[in-house]
């Protein structure tokens, strides 16, 4: 992973030192002798170089030099000043000697990516690490999908159900309220006809005289609940009480009435008892 920011760096920085010495001799030599080109051109290259080996160093014992970093851009702006101010004095390829002017400057952009990398740089037990850590966090998103998907499909289906029984409810509601209005309309119609009327005064009349053709219909609508008194049971008799009432109603006509008679007279007249104490009783009087 090293090698992916330092090679770059390395081959650029040799192509703006190869071009930059090149450049000096070519536009200084005609000017100068050429050693003293040489050594300019040398001068420029080795100071690029110098502030470029210290930062190296400071960056591998983890400090930082403002100053130098200056200085090795200050070299590497003479070494593109060059370059530019000989593409302009050039008579042949100006365009070309300007293309390639930006190399020092890049160069330098490039062990600047290289420093940063190196700060930025984690251990393969580390790289595990955070990757493990990412694909853990992925898999708990899908599986928070997955379930919201199910839980949202889930209660898709329930208010779907639920809904069709609403409805069929509805209908049967509705398919009842009809039933019964029509049921009711035909007892209104009927309590209203005068034939209804005259048919039943003329065959309840001999039974119960006094019966009028008016008839009300039944109660439909809201009822009154039974008190709580209602529902309790009445208090039980006792076995002296229970033989009085038996006797009573056992020798009530002549002949004296049967068990059959005097149990079904007992009920009606409101009385309660089992039919065990009830026999009991009987046998007691019958004796």
């Amino acid at each position: 992973m090293r090698a992916k920011t330092v090679l770059p760096a390395v081959a650029m920085t040799a192509v703006s030192m190869v071009l930059t010495l090149a450049v000096v001799m070519m536009w200084l030599g005609a000017a100068v002798p050429w050693p003293v080109a040489l050594v300019v051109g040398l001068g420029i290259d080795g100071g690029w170089l110098a502030t470029l080996a210290y930062e190296r160093r400071l960056a591998a014992q983890g400090d930082h030099n403002r100053a130098v970093t200056a200085v090795g851009w200050s070299f590497g702006l003479i070494a593109t000043g060059v370059l530019v101010a000989h593409a302009l004095t050039a008579e042949e390829s100006a365009g070309a000697w300007l293309a390639v002017a930006w190399l020092p400057l890049a160069s330098k952009a490039l062990w600047l990516v290289h420093a940063m990398w190196e700060r930025t740089a984690l251990t393969p037990v580390a790289l595990d690490a955070i990757r493990g850590i990412q694909q853990e966090a992925r898999d708990e998103a899908a599986v928070a999908r997955a379930r919201l998907r199910a839980e949202a499909a889930t209660e898709e289906t329930r208010l779907t159900a639920v809904t069709e029984a609403g409805a069929r409810v509805a209908r049967v509601q509705a398919k009842t309220a009809q039933t019964l209005a029509g049921a009711w309309s035909t007892l209104e119609t009927a309590r209203a006809g005068e034939e209804t009327g005259r048919a039943l005064t003329s065959v309840t009349a001999r039974v119960t005289p006094g019966v009028t053709p008016r008839w009300e219909l039944p109660v439909w609508g809201p009822t009154e609940p039974l008190t709580s008194r209602s529902l309790e049971s009445a208090p039980a008799l006792t076995d002296e009480a229970l033989d009085v009432i038996v006797d009573e109603i056992r020798t009530s006509e002549t002949p004296a009435l049967s068990y059959r008679e005097m149990a079904a007279r007992f009920r009606a007249a409101g009385h309660s008892a089992s039919e065990v104490r009830l026999r009991a009783a009987w046998k007691r009087v019958a004796a």
